[in-house]
């Protein structure tokens, strides 16, 4: 559909992977070699900036593979959430999938399950055919990255410098995947668009006292019910740091985005000083 063709245009340019005449710019050109979406691309070469590089190549496979979590059987859902639960991270869902990639490929490498990785994920109510392609695509992009040589940092999760440095690489390609909680009851309303969502049951925050009120999100579906998927927490200061000012200025008036507005003018006054000190 033209509108559809438009938007992607639009979506691109917002990612600078276009230049004036439309074309794509020598970073577009770059991002096109990675077999992902455009928003995880630009996430991928934001963490060489960023140097959160080990990590974000886990979380492009986590999100680009089929969902590792297993439909629990009739009668085991709490079980199943319980075994979900000692992967949680308090920041989100996306860190949750750093952990379960990281203890599958250590849990299936220990002498407690010698091989044996689909017992270890029928205990864990995870999908073994998922976690492994997720680790075929993981290999698959850390090819990409040596063969057009960009760096490639030491794993570093769970550091607080760490997560804010995830957070950041994710916010530069997903700044268009925001929302916020309008009620405090887990009602998501995103910045682009009037459209309400909730979290996806599989979401470590589901069924929580904690539900944060801005979250950045890998995707919305409106085939499971109008939900969020992958969900992590982040801060409007965070976002309003990192946010293309063309892209915001675009965006449809809302309580969220005044919100937000208010946060920049805070701010301007300290970015001003910080290039007059440059």
């Amino acid at each position: 559909a033209p509108e559809s063709l438009m938007q992607a245009l639009e979506d691109l340019d917002y990612l600078a992977a276009l230049d004036n005449d439309g074309n794509l710019s020598e970073f577009g050109i770059i991002m096109s070699e990675f077999p992902l979406d455009p928003q995880l691309s630009k996430s991928l070469l934001a963490s060489c900036e960023f140097e959160c590089v080990d990590e974000m190549l886990t979380i492009a496979a986590m999100v680009t593979a089929p969902s590792c979590f297993l439909q629990a059987p009739p009668g085991t859902e709490d079980i199943a959430r319980t075994r979900w639960c000692r992967f949680s991270h308090p920041a989100g869902d996306h860190f949750t999938l750093i952990n379960i990639f990281n203890t599958f490929r250590a849990a299936t490498a220990s002498p407690t399950y010698p091989g044996n990785s689909e017992k270890w994920c029928r205990d864990h109510f995870l999908s073994c055919s998922a976690l492994s392609m997720a680790g075929v695509i993981r290999a698959e992009l850390v090819e990409i990255m040596k063969r057009i040589e960009l760096p490639i940092s030491q794993p570093d999760f769970g550091s607080e410098e760490n997560l804010l440095s995830i957070k950041k690489a994710l916010l530069s390609g997903y700044f268009m995947h925001i929302a916020r909680d309008v009620d405090g009851s887990g009602n998501y309303l995103m910045l682009t668009h009037k459209q309400v969502a909730q979290l996806h049951p599989f979401s470590s925050y589901y069924n929580t006292r904690r539900i944060p009120e801005w979250v950045l999100f890998h995707e919305f579906s409106v085939s499971e019910g109008n939900s969020i998927r992958v969900v992590s927490e982040i801060s409007p200061q965070l976002f309003a740091e990192l946010v293309p000012q063309y892209y915001f200025s675009n965006l449809p008036p809302s309580e969220s985005k005044d919100i937000l507005q208010g946060v920049i003018n805070h701010l301007a006054p300290v970015s001003a000083t910080k290039e007059e000190q440059k």
